[in-house]
């Protein structure tokens, strides 16, 4: 009877009824949000009657408890609310504008469930029952933004901003933290960002960052990783050495030197650390201003190495910086002899040979099978060897009577070979008289001459046909030589004229033999090559006018 009194009471004090209206909640029935972020759920009601007093409304949570249903959210004082929600489920609008807005924030996992929305004056009260909605909350995804101002460069400070935007302002704050290898300072920290400064270095380039985010309030952390591009200068340039058929390389710094085999190719490959990557080109020497390279890229091509070998630079260009490294290619092959060329004077063989080779070449000579070497001298020969970058020099005096058909020999060797040239020296005829000589040749008239020069067109055309035969042994030669009308001697005579102006050449007449009599040098591992040369006595010259006059006399 009492309840029925209070509400006639709106009636007898002229206060009308709501026309045409009922009990309505427009909210939406189901709301997704991921942890720790914030959620806005709209929400308007309407009643059918008019309120007293306060308007109060309520959220509660749907079965979280099986005896009540504890409440969430209210704008009526002095009400506990739930502990699990306290401090972050909040009425948002005016309840008497009809506006039943909630707002949760640092959602967790746990506030997933259902909620009703319920309003009461000082005389009644309705629970929406039939109108609820549902909380999903899902792992949160979202990561954090890293943002650089401007590009790395080595030795230069870079900020780098970390931020949540995606996080709402009205939550707790989360807590930021880096991780870095490079060098790093915190910079200034706002709610939903953190800046971090960072001095890149080269060792830094394609090393990582990262940017950690905790949401304490929700118990959850995420992070976000980048890979530092950082723009440096060429370093630690190096030249790739691959020589012949070779695959193995060969590292090389800077001014290094390396020795190759002569007619070796070789393919030098350049190396330089830089970002990004920097222009490569290869130069003969120095690389001068406006110089023109020998290639534009990073791989030189020597298909054959000659003998001087040279200095070869790799130069690296980069914006930021240019830098070069050298390599100095050393040619190593075996000796080259120069000679030897011999003279005459008074009495003494002269002699002089020199060889070029790398590394340097030694000089020796033989005496027939005696073997002389460095710097000596005794009462028949004196040595004098000099030396002087890849050149070696010596020289030989030699007196006449030390014996006859004597071969002297020049070697020159080195590690990668050697060279031999050897001079034989042949007696002469004794010395016939010459007074005898010059009456026959005046009493003989042309007739004689005449007769000479039909004998030696002779003896020529025999000497030909025996130097198209091969001499096998010492032996052979001595036979020619000991033969009545002189043999191979008459053959030589063409050495023995230059004898006679005081230089020996180290080549022979087409048409006449190479003499023998002496083994060749052992060739072991290394190849000698060998030329051979004969020298007479200066005055065997007269031998071929004595025999012409001696002929005639007879004649």
């Amino acid at each position: 009877m009492s309840l029925q009194l209070l509400l006639l009471l709106p009636m007898l004090w002229g206060v009308p009824m709501a026309q045409g209206q009922s009990y309505w909640l427009e909210l939406p029935e189901s709301v997704t949000v991921q942890e720790g972020l914030c959620v806005l759920v709209p929400c308007n009601f309407s009643y059918p009657w008019t309120a007293f007093g306060t308007l109060y409304v309520f959220w509660f949570r749907k079965g979280m408890d099986g005896h009540q249903d504890p409440l969430v959210a209210t704008n009526k004082p002095n009400q506990k609310l739930h502990e699990s929600t306290h401090g972050r489920f909040f009425l948002l609008g005016d309840p008497h504008a009809q506006n039943c807005s909630l707002s949760i924030r640092d959602v967790n996992l746990g506030d997933s469930g259902t909620y009703f929305f319920r309003m009461e004056d000082s005389f009644r009260g309705h629970s929406y029952l039939d109108k609820m909605f549902s909380l999903n909350v899902t792992a949160l995804t979202h990561r954090p933004h890293i943002h650089i101002l401007g590009p790395l460069e080595s030795g230069r400070p870079r900020n780098l901003t970390c931020s949540v935007p995606w996080a709402c302002e009205q939550g707790t704050a989360p807590a930021f933290s880096w991780t870095s290898a490079a060098l790093t300072s915190l910079g200034p920290r706002a709610r939903l960002s953190s800046v971090l400064t960072l001095t890149p270095r080269p060792q830094d380039h394609g090393t990582s960052v990262t940017c950690q985010v905790k949401f304490l309030a929700a118990g959850v952390t995420v992070e976000r990783n980048i890979q530092l591009n950082v723009t440096y200068a060429p370093q630690n340039m190096a030249i790739s050495i691959s020589q012949g058929n070779s695959t193995a390389l060969m590292i090389l710094h800077n001014s290094s030197a390396l020795p190759i085999l002569e007619g070796q190719a070789v393919r030098l490959l350049c190396v330089a650390d830089s970002n990004p990557l920097a222009q490569l080109s290869w130069f003969w020497g120095s690389p001068a201003l406006n110089a023109t390279p020998i290639s534009t890229s990073a791989v030189l091509e020597l298909p054959r190495t000659g003998t001087t070998g040279g200095d070869f630079t790799c130069l690296a260009r980069h914006p930021l910086g240019s830098q070069t490294v050298s390599v100095s290619l050393s040619v190593l092959y075996p000796p080259q002899l120069l000679g030897p060329s011999c003279s005459w004077e008074d009495e003494d063989l002269h002699c002089g040979c020199s060889s070029r080779a790398q590394p340097a070449p030694s000089v020796r000579w033989r005496l027939g099978e005696r073997l002389l070497e460095g710097n000596s001298s005794n009462a028949s020969f004196t040595i004098t060897s000099s030396s002087s970058g890849p050149w070696a020099n010596s020289s030989l005096s030699l007196s006449w009577e030390l014996s006859s058909s004597l071969r002297v020999s020049c070697e020159a060797r080195n590690v990668h070979g050697a060279r031999s040239t050897a001079i034989l020296l042949l007696p002469g005829k004794p010395e016939p008289r010459a007074e005898g000589v010059l009456g026959a040749v005046g009493g003989a008239g042309i007739v004689a001459l005449l007769s000479l020069c039909l004998f030696l067109i002779f003896r020529v055309k025999i000497c030909r046909k025996k130097a198209a035969q091969p001499v096998q042994s010492t032996e052979d030669v001595n036979s020619v030589e000991g033969s009545g009308s002189g043999g191979l001697e008459e053959c030589l005579i063409h050495n023995s004229q230059q004898a006679h102006q005081h230089q020996v050449r180290t080549d022979y007449p087409s048409d006449c033999p190479a003499p023998a009599g002496a083994s060749p040098i052992s060739r072991e591992e290394m190849e000698l090559q060998e030329t051979f040369l004969s020298v007479h006595k200066p005055q065997e010259q007269k031998v071929t006018n004595s025999e012409s006059a001696e002929i005639k006399r007879h004649k």
